[in-house]
């Protein structure tokens, strides 16, 4: 047997041998450990030192029952699955996971911006094809991307960006007042489900954001873009890109104070005991309501019944649809 080249084994490799190993080993019943190395492409040390792990992990409660127990240390080099804490099949995502993987590639794929489209759409159809069944057997789980801004808008800032050339805009804003503008592209960024263009603005001699699918043309100019120095991108923290919505009025327990930070708001107002009242301006009420659904009582809405309402319909079809399945 031909010896076996130790590579560079980082925690990603590491992690994703640890999860096939087991499931393999049970499948291959007294596979020695060389047989094992040489199939995982690592040497046999290697292969030791993950069994040595694995058999000191498990399940929560790290007692005796609850550790996987693989026996490898016998003189014959033989690998025996004692016991694989439910670990004897390869993991297979949920509807809901797969269903969210799918949509966050899909959403990647639909911002503009120097991605690598082959490798993002050769994930989606590797995803679709692994989770086919789960999602084909769950009741309700539908897959898809609501977006309106033109493709042909979305091409035009690709280009831009990555040529590094400037735009020419015809720009829809808030008010429906029509403007054209030339502006140096800077970035995308997304925010509640809504896709940006962050660029200076030479018109208004500042850094500007452009919501895409207000953007009724865009034209590639042929000059290239020219960014001053000292303009600065614009901090997400800071509430200086505010969302287009209505605005909601939460009171955040102290574990959940973080969102004041990370999601633009109007107002803070401390309450005492780490907590908060933030008003915020939601443009995608969706966004806001799985946001609630995920943190459950640590928010609490104090002036939109109506989305409270949303919030218990999608609760009760969650809990329907689980009952249903088991």
């Amino acid at each position: 047997m031909s010896a076996v080249r130790r590579s560079p084994d980082t925690a990603a490799t590491r992690l994703s041998r640890l999860l096939a190993l087991v499931p393999w080993l049970s499948a291959h019943e007294g596979v020695t450990v060389d047989e094992a190395a040489q199939h995982f492409g690592v040497t046999s040390e290697q292969l030791q030192n993950d069994l040595w792990l694995l058999i000191c992990t498990g399940r929560p409660g790290h007692q005796h029952g609850d550790l996987v127990d693989i026996q490898f240390w016998d003189e014959d080099g033989r690998i025996t699955v004692v016991d694989a804490q439910t670990l004897d099949r390869p993991l297979r995502l949920s509807p809901d996971e797969a269903a969210s993987l799918l949509v966050a590639l899909r959403v990647l794929a639909q911002v503009p911006g120097p991605h690598d489209r082959a490798a993002l759409a050769g994930a989606t159809t590797k995803l679709e094809t692994a989770a086919g069944e789960a999602l084909t057997a769950a009741d309700g789980v539908t897959v898809a991307v609501d977006t309106s801004s033109d493709p042909e808008v979305s091409a035009a800032v690709t280009r831009a960006l990555a040529e590094g050339r400037a735009l020419h805009l015809t720009y829809v804003g808030a008010l429906d007042e029509r403007t054209e503008r030339d502006v140096d592209p800077m970035r995308v960024l997304t925010l509640e489900g809504r896709t940006y263009l962050e660029a200076w603005c030479r018109r208004a001699e500042a850094v500007r954001t452009f919501r895409l699918d207000r953007i009724e043309e865009a034209v590639v100019l042929p000059e290239p873009a020219v960014v001053p120095d000292d303009a600065a991108p614009v901090d997400l923290g800071s509430g200086a890109l505010r969302p287009e919505g209505a605005p909601v009025t939460l009171e955040l327990a102290p574990e959940v104070a973080w969102i004041a930070e990370e999601h633009p708001v109007e107002s803070v107002t401390e309450l005492g005991d780490g907590r908060l009242q933030v008003v915020m301006l939601v443009a995608d009420e969706r966004w806001l309501v799985r946001l609630l659904l995920r943190l459950g009582s640590s928010v609490t809405v104090l002036d939109r019944p109506d989305v409270v309402e949303r919030v218990r319909a999608e609760a009760r079809a969650a809990l329907a649809a689980y009952s249903t399945s088991s």
